[in-house]
């Protein structure tokens, strides 16, 4: 390497500094291609998409660390209290993306292989453009993405996503009238949504395997002659429905109004016995960890790239997800190392196979 690898704790500070919400990604996009280069990745740059890649060494083989550089918005000030950072993307999830950046840098080149950083973008704007981008740029033999786990934990599973905007418009009528409102009616349609999923739910055991709707954003206008009534829905899928078939049901429900769909996602679950699985669980005891196996009720890139590639693949990273997009994001510095560790000797296991 042509520098020593920086110390975590500045890293992740500098790095939480860097404002980064999706859309506005370029800034700590730069930052990040910049300290891979002094730190000796072979190619360090920004690829069509805007995302962050650094590549170490030659190999044909590739070793992809996928992350995550975007962030939901909202300032979360950055501060230090003992071994606690605070701040935006601090867990979700530019500690992961560090903690990868930092072991790759650490481990370094390895013969026959290819170890690439990546910190997608758009990620959390459900656009996914970061992660579509690399899914033709590269066929990596596996894949970690980059998401709070906790150092123990390995996320094998993601539910699919479907959000779904419903907008009906219809001439105004007299409220001591017999007919229904525009209000009402969308109203009634989320109560069929509700109990739509409250059916299909029936003897269904944990968050996985239901379904899951949120009502997110619900607002009426009117002109004095015709009112209108929009609403944004939220729809997490799990592995036995896909976002066509809950597209379709949606649809009988929907009556006179347009529903128009998007975030499209299916559910991702993976294998746990395969070499990755095998390399992080050896690890992660020999670095004095309890592992254990986790799936999530929110989507991640890995809805994107995981049926794609077909290769081994999981989630991990240091961090609890309870704190994902809330006010007092805060990572332990001390997580963020064992995150490292264990990431150091998951590198130099997998790189070891040829």
């Amino acid at each position: 390497m042509t520098s020593a690898v920086p110390n975590p704790a500045a890293f992740l500070e500098a790095f939480v500094r860097i404002p980064s919400p999706s859309g506005e990604e370029a800034a700590a996009a730069a930052w990040l291609v910049a300290q891979m280069r002094e730190m000796g990745f072979d190619t360090a740059g920004i690829d069509a998409a805007g995302s962050p890649v650094g590549v170490l060494g030659e190999g044909e083989n590739v070793l992809m660390l996928l992350g995550h550089i975007d962030t939901v918005s909202g300032v979360v000030p950055v501060r230090r209290d003992g071994d606690l950072l605070y701040g935006r993307g601090a867990v979700d999830a530019k500690g992961p993306l560090a903690a990868f950046t930092l072991a790759a840098a650490a481990v370094g080149r390895r013969s026959g292989w290819r170890i690439v950083v990546a910190g997608a973008v758009e990620e959390e704007a459900g656009t996914a453009r970061g992660a579509q981008a690399l899914l033709t740029a590269w066929q990596p033999a596996a894949c970690v993405i980059g998401e709070p786990s906790g150092w123990e934990r390995l996320c094998i599973g993601y539910k699919g996503r479907l959000l779904v905007d419903y907008r009906l418009r219809r001439p105004m009528s007299h409220t001591a009238g017999p007919g229904a409102g525009a209000c009402e009616i969308a109203v009634a349609f989320w109560n069929g949504v509700t109990a739509l999923a409250r059916d299909l739910n029936a003897g269904r055991r944990g968050a996985f395997e239901q379904l899951s709707p949120s009502l997110r954003a619900i607002r009426s206008t009117s002109d004095g002659l015709t009112e209108t009534v929009e609403a944004r829905l939220g729809l997490r899928l799990p592995p036995w429905l896909t976002a066509a078939e809950a597209e379709a049901r949606l649809a009988t429900l929907a009556g006179d109004a347009e529903l128009a769909f998007a975030g499209r996602e299916e559910a991702f679950r993976t294998g746990k016995s395969n070499p990755l699985v095998r390399a992080f669980l050896t690890a992660i005891r020999a670095t004095s960890g309890d592992p254990g196996f986790v799936v999530k009720t929110g989507t991640a890139d890995m809805n994107v790239v995981g049926p794609a590639w077909g290769c081994p693949i999981l989630a991990y990273g240091p961090g609890d997800s309870r704190l994902d997009h809330t006010p007092h994001e805060h990572l332990a510095i001390s997580e963020l190392q064992r995150a490292i560790d264990v990431l150091r000797r998951v590198i130099t296991a997998m790189t070891a196979i040829v």
